[in-house]
């Protein structure tokens, strides 16, 4: 069985990640309006290093940020300093690669115990007599 850390060989090469320096959003003064602070990161999962069953699996998660021809966008704005946001872009992308690193444990079909059966049946004919209770009343 294998631990919870990331396969080796699925640390992203720098060279195959594209930033753009943008202007940021929201709130900020004078500052967001002069300095392209934010950045978008940009990274071709068909072109990249990664192994094959793990750009499978990264093209096959349900994420917005990945596009329909294969790319993560990530738009990084928290910070004033257009480095900080570029590094926590990069952190973003790695851990998005980490999520898929591991494959998926296969399930084993497992049967339920005698006793997990029994109180299955004893809670359903409880409720049913519950439910009987509910019924008109005769009046005998």
């Amino acid at each position: 069985m294998r631990s919870g850390l990331p396969a080796p060989g699925c640390a992203i090469d720098i060279g195959e990640v594209e930033f753009s320096a943008i202007r940021a959003q929201g709130a900020g003064g004078q500052n967001v309006n002069k300095v392209s602070s934010a950045v978008h990161l940009r990274f071709d999962i068909a072109a990249s290093s990664l192994p094959a069953d793990v750009k499978q699996r990264l093209r096959a998660l349900a994420d917005q940020r990945i596009t329909t021809e294969g790319v993560v966008v990530i738009k990084a704005q928290t910070s004033r300093s257009q480095e900080a946001n570029r590094a926590d872009a990069l952190a973003r992308l790695q851990a998005l690669v980490d999520s898929v690193a591991t494959p998926p444990r296969t399930r084993r079909a497992t049967r339920p115990t005698y006793g997990a059966r029994q109180r299955r049946l004893e809670g359903k004919s409880l409720r049913a007599g519950i439910k009987a209770g509910r019924g008109r009343v005769d009046g005998e």
